[in-house]
């Protein structure tokens, strides 16, 4: 079983900046790719930013140039710097990875509990 953990939501001002991070653990034997979603009330969940094993990353246009995604491959870790964040930012955020448990097993979807990020005066 993975289990993905998060942190680093909370409360911030606008144009302020936090950093999330995400861990994967339990039985893993590769991680395909790592990244986060959001969820805002009323709103269908989106994807924010992704990061393969290669490096490769992809982003939501609405946050190009404001946030960048990392990895710490070796501790199966993700990270989702926020910069210059606007109101419209406020969403519970997902991490969510793709996970071979073993060898040659299926990939597995996993999500996180999710972390709330508040973007107020």
């Amino acid at each position: 079983q993975v289990q993905l953990v998060e942190s680093g939501g909370g409360l911030v001002q606008p144009g302020g900046s936090l950093r999330l991070s995400c861990a994967a653990s339990g039985v893993i034997f590769s991680i395909y790719s790592m990244g986060w979603y959001r969820q805002a009330p009323g709103n269908q969940r989106e994807l924010v930013a992704n990061m393969y094993t290669s490096g490769s990353t992809n982003y939501a246009d609405s946050v190009k140039g404001r946030f960048t995604i990392s990895r710490d491959n070796a501790k199966n870790t993700v990270y989702l710097q926020m910069s210059n964040l606007k109101p419209e930012d406020a969403a519970v955020y997902y991490c969510n990875a793709d996970v071979k448990p073993y060898r040659g097993s299926d990939p597995m979807h996993v999500w996180g509990q999710g972390t709330q990020v508040t973007v107020s005066s």
